[in-house]
């Protein structure tokens, strides 16, 4: 078991090593700019999208989670505030929840 944590270390070293070492130059250009802007984006509602739907055994699970993300999505949309629409979000998730959901 130690051998997988130090060789998950030393990958996860080498790879921000290496994205550490790229030159400025390749950086700057349009293309890295952009996706260095959408990728933490897409990984975020990937990761949010598979806590929220995942029933644990790899089925389809629609609860109250997805009730609470459902009101956040609404929320964004409509421009609120960030810590609204978490807000919002916890307190959709606990009354579906509270109601039985």
């Amino acid at each position: 078991m130690w051998i997988a944590i130090l060789l998950t270390a030393a990958g996860c070293y080498l790879v921000k090593l290496t994205g550490l070492s790229v030159p400025a130059s390749v950086l700057e250009r349009p293309g890295p700019r952009r996706l260095a802007a959408l990728v933490p984006v897409a990984l975020l509602a990937a990761l949010i999208a598979v806590q929220t739907a995942d029933g644990g055994d790899g089925t389809l699970v629609l609860d109250a989670r997805a009730a609470g993300l459902g009101a956040a999505a609404v929320a964004l949309v409509l421009r609120a505030p960030f810590l609204l629409v978490v807000a919002l979000a916890v307190a959709v998730t606990a009354g579906v929840r509270a109601l039985g959901g």
